[in-house]
């Protein structure tokens, strides 16, 4: 299973960072509404109150005479265009400037809604700060009803988009601050101990056996710790399990080992017996005897080999040097069937020829080699052994003249319980074989194989001389 990295920009802690600088600008836009009203009726209030201001000094001049020049200061220092009072249901223009020619729109102040202060504030900023509009609000001398002032929207707008760059800015510092310190926090408390559990998980899917692989537990008190706690024993007891699915397969291997090599050993043993008792041995007794004394001492050292070892795998080989053609005719003898019509053994190996192995692991491998030839000759055919030397290697290939090996096999003849080219076997013969050349420091393969037969070759490494 292919490993699947997440980028930063598709991670847990790049998606809470997002999250939470949209969920504060969502709360900075909740305290940005009802702070606009707020803010634009301060505004027209301040307007109001330096309206009425003025007028309560103009009462005081008699007469009300005051200079053009004074009045347009007045008005000009309360930003506004005119100043009405209402007095016993009558109207007074107190301050009168550039008065325009209608209305915008016409504002109460004196008992307004919150919900009506936020709908006009939005309103000013929609239409743009174009023309004047008329507010009335409360009026600080009791002997008014109301005051009533008219100014240009412009200035109110400019102010208000002001304030609302302000707030946007603000906003954003603070969503980013506050972003940042809530993501430090998360990536130290939860991202990373999160990402160490899954980095972990990762390691221990790909090699369960490892005990460095299982996850070291922090001590936390909280949810985390628990979760380390609980991943922790879930992976011992994995690791565990698979420890007796480990030893129960060897051991299964084992036995099959034993089971596949003992049946051809005792095959022998089992023919020797067979011409004592019919009669009809041609060769001499005690050769024949000598025969089954070699099977049964065969199959004793290979049952004491696997109990001493205890595994499936071989054990070390025991190298000696020994003449080929000698082993491969004791393999010759241990695979005669006496059957007519048998197949014809061609041995092309050197008199002189010696090689550098374990005698017994030698002879398991070309007893598997050539009883599988055999087999696949269905007892017909020519069976060819060559041995010979090359250079620092010893060569020795098995010929058969058999149908071949189906290609959709020949990648697999090695594996154990998939090699098999018969219904009724089991695949072990060329694992056992590749198992114990390995040990050797050697190498077996299929040289080719078709329609005329198939070829494997042992190849071994010849002993090298000592150097004075």
């Amino acid at each position: 299973m292919q490993e699947k990295r997440p980028t930063f920009f598709n991670s847990l802690s790049s998606q809470l960072l997002v999250l939470i600088i949209l969920f504060v600008m969502m709360i900075e836009v909740l305290i940005y509404v009802p702070s606009l009203a707020e803010f634009r009726k301060d505004y027209l209030d301040r307007r109001l109150v330096m309206a009425q201001v003025a007028a309560l000094s103009l009462e005081e001049v008699p007469g009300q005479a005051v200079s053009s020049m004074l009045e347009e200061e007045l008005l000009s220092a309360a930003e506004i265009q005119a100043v009405i009072v209402i007095r016993d249901d009558s109207r007074q223009l107190i301050l009168r400037g550039d008065m325009p020619s209608r209305l915008e729109a016409v504002y109460d102040l004196r008992n307004p809604t919150s919900w009506e202060l936020v709908v006009d504030a939005f309103t000013v900023l929609g239409r743009g700060g174009t023309g004047s509009i008329q507010v009335e609000g409360k009026p600080l001398n009791t002997r008014h009803q109301s005051v009533l002032i008219v100014l240009r929207e412009a200035p109110l707008f400019e102010a208000m988009v002001a304030f609302s760059k302000s707030i946007l800015i603000t906003s954003l510092v603070i969503s980013l601050a506050t972003a940042g310190l809530v993501f430090l926090s998360i990536m130290i408390f939860l991202v990373r101990p999160t990402k160490r559990i899954t980095d972990n998980l990762t390691r221990f899917a790909a090699q369960p056996e490892l005990e460095r692989n299982t996850l070291k537990v922090s001590g936390r008190r909280n949810e985390i710790g628990l979760l380390e706690d609980q991943i922790s024993h879930m992976q011992r007891e994995i690791q565990k399990a698979l420890q007796q699915k480990k030893h129960l397969t060897s051991l299964g291997l084992a036995v099959s080992k034993i089971n596949h090599d003992l049946r051809n050993i005792l095959a022998t043993a089992q023919l020797s017996i067979d011409r004592l008792t019919s009669g009809k041995a041609k060769e001499n007794q005690e050769q024949v005897m000598a025969r089954l004394l070699r099977s049964v001492d065969r199959a004793v050292r290979l049952g004491e080999r696997t109990l001493k070892y205890g595994k499936a795998e071989e054990p070390p080989p025991d190298k000696k040097t020994f003449l080929l053609a000698g082993l491969v005719a004791e393999v010759r003898e241990s695979l005669r069937d006496g059957a007519r019509g048998g197949p014809r053994w061609v041995v092309k190996i050197p008199k002189t020829l010696k090689v550098n192995a374990d005698r017994e692991q030698l002879f398991r491998v070309l007893l598997n080699l050539c009883g599988n030839a055999i087999e696949a000759m269905e007892g017909a055919g020519t069976l060819t052994i060559i041995g010979k030397a090359d250079g620092k290697e010893h060569l020795i290939r098995v010929k058969d003249t058999g149908p071949g090996i189906p290609e959709r096999l020949q990648e697999s003849l090695f594996i154990p319980f998939a090699g098999s080219t018969k219904g009724s076997g089991y695949g072990l013969g060329l694992a056992i074989a590749q198992e114990l050349v390995k040990a050797h420091n050697g190498e077996i393969l299929l040289e080719k194989s078709g329609p005329t037969g198939s070829v494997f070759c042992i190849c071994l490494p010849a002993k090298q001389p000592r150097k004075n």
